[in-house]
């Protein structure tokens, strides 16, 4: 097997719900690396700060190997995983700069990965959002950069903008989902 024939493979999965989890994992693991450089050139201000990300791209990266094994743990992976990397990106760059809205995705995550049968998992990981989301609103540390208001609305906007194509992203990956 060819070095791309194995990366094809390595998201796939026959259950639809795994296979979407595992693409979804994998783009937003691809998109880590240039998140540095594009947060420099669109929002400007302490952009380097931006590599604190990296600390979940292994765990991103992990979910396709982790759903292989266990199909439910690899799918509760994809949410923690944001949410983790949520959290740290709030921490890392500030109330302002609009990371919370990515605990969005993982929300509509929760609710999409996991069937009915396995409601327990789908409200314990929305409810773990809510708390993500609450922790990032009432704790607020100093962020790790330094950014001047404009510098903070243009992140704002990058960021809304960001969450609106991964919510699309995440619905055309569970599309297959919904016929069934």
């Amino acid at each position: 097997m060819t070095p791309f024939q194995r990366l094809r493979a390595y998201p796939a999965n026959p259950d639809a719900r795994v296979a979407a989890c595992n693409m979804i994992a994998l783009i937003v693991a691809w998109n880590q690396p240039t998140y540095p450089l594009y947060l420099r050139w669109v929002v400007g201000g302490d952009a380097w700060v931006a590599c604190i990300t990296f600390l979940s791209t292994p765990v991103f990266l992990a979910v396709p190997w982790v759903a292989r094994r266990h199909p439910l743990a690899g799918r509760a992976l994809l949410p923690l995983a944001g949410i983790g990397n949520g959290i740290l990106s709030r921490w890392a760059f500030g109330a302002a700069s609009g990371v919370n809205w990515f605990l969005l995705p993982c929300a509509i995550i929760a609710v999409l990965a996991f069937r009915r049968s396995e409601w327990r998992t789908m409200i314990g990981l929305v409810a773990l959002t809510a708390l993500g989301f609450a922790t990032m609103r009432f704790v607020d540390p100093l962020p790790l950069g330094h950014f001047t208001p404009a510098d903070y609305a243009r992140f704002f906007r990058l960021n809304a903008y960001s969450v609106a194509i991964l919510c699309a992203v995440i619905g055309w990956n569970f599309r297959a989902t919904f016929r069934a």
